[in-house]
């Protein structure tokens, strides 16, 4: 296939973009190196899917480009892009998820309605559910969002509905749950408590620690993605992607620290506006329409995290 993937220099999509090539098929890679957090990373992402054969850097601005001349020619389009964060998306920085998640969908979306695209796959978000009301949540739940974010993402799922439904845009939004492993944003907990564990430092805890979150490998969700682009799958499909490992953060902690070796030291803090006390996502669904099941156990994806945390640091002290 030849694929566009957007958000191609971030967490998800480097991995997403690696595997494609992987696999045979020619990638668009998208990023326009938006600075939420550190574009070092991004970068540096960005410039080894440029060594590979079959990869194209591009750096348009979905906001703004030309989608017909980036559509030409593309079969599947895996719409990782994003404005991410929970408690950024307050106040006036709701502009940008706005933007990021809603208007850059909808431009995707018109753009496509009369090509002869074969999938279209949206990265979702379990935040749609806002806090779990059972241990695991369903597609068919309500969803409530807690936050301004999880509204972007859920406004998003409406539009691959809506498009869909009335001009047969063969979507499939795929609703993420907490997913970690090599990458991960710095802003993310995952990634900060494993370089406080590294480094001797404090690892801010938002809340009692009790919070229960699905975590899901970042191999895990890729796979999913594939599954979704060539799997008969009904248009407009809502579909969850989750871990299997509901764990506390206090039991996340715990785990790093016996990995370690180190006790790590904790900077308490109030639970934060738009925090949730439990995400789990039934995964039943998914096994259906897509043969997937998460393969990863988190034990086993914290110890890959964290192998790429010592290299990464190690590499920065040779230089």
């Amino acid at each position: 296939m030849r694929v566009l993937v957007t958000g191609a220099g971030g967490f998800i999509g480097s991995h997403l973009s690696e595997r494609l090539v992987g696999e045979g098929h020619s990638v668009i890679a998208v990023d326009c190196l938006t600075d939420y957090y550190d574009v070092a990373q991004k970068r540096s992402n960005l410039h080894a899917l440029g060594e590979l054969p079959r990869c194209v850097i591009s750096h348009a601005d979905l906001r703004t480009c030309d989608l017909d001349a980036l559509l030409d020619g593309i079969d599947v389009v895996f719409h990782q892009s994003g404005q991410p964060g929970v408690r950024a998306s307050w106040d006036s920085g709701f502009t940008s998820y706005v933007q990021g998640n809603i208007l850059v969908t909808q431009r995707l979306l018109e753009a496509m309605r009369n090509r002869p695209i074969e999938r279209f796959i949206f990265a979702s978000s379990s935040s749609v559910y806002g806090n779990a009301l059972a241990d695991l949540t369903s597609e068919n739940d309500l969803p409530r969002p807690q936050s301004p974010y999880g509204v972007t993402k859920l406004a998003a799922e409406h539009l691959c509905g809506v498009y869909a439904r009335t001009w047969g845009v063969p979507t499939v939004s795929l609703r993420y749950f907490t997913v970690y492993g090599p990458r991960q944003r710095p802003d993310m907990a995952m990634h900060r408590l494993i370089e406080a564990a590294l480094s001797g430092g404090t690892f801010p805890l938002y809340g009692d620690g009790h919070q229960v979150r699905d975590f899901t490998y970042v191999a895990d969700v890729v796979e999913a993605n594939l599954l979704a682009a060539v799997r008969s799958v009904p248009a407009g499909s809502v579909i969850n992607i989750a871990g299997g490992s509901a764990t506390t953060v206090l039991e996340v902690v715990d785990i790093i620290a016996e990995l370690v070796g180190r006790r790590v030291e904790l900077e308490r803090h109030l639970p934060q506006p738009g925090d949730v006390a439990r995400t789990g996502g039934s995964t039943e669904r998914a096994a259906t329409l897509l043969g997937w099941e998460p393969r990863v156990p988190l034990r086993d994806g914290l110890e890959r995290q964290l192998a790429w945390h010592r290299e990464r640091s190690a590499a920065r002290e040779s230089v």
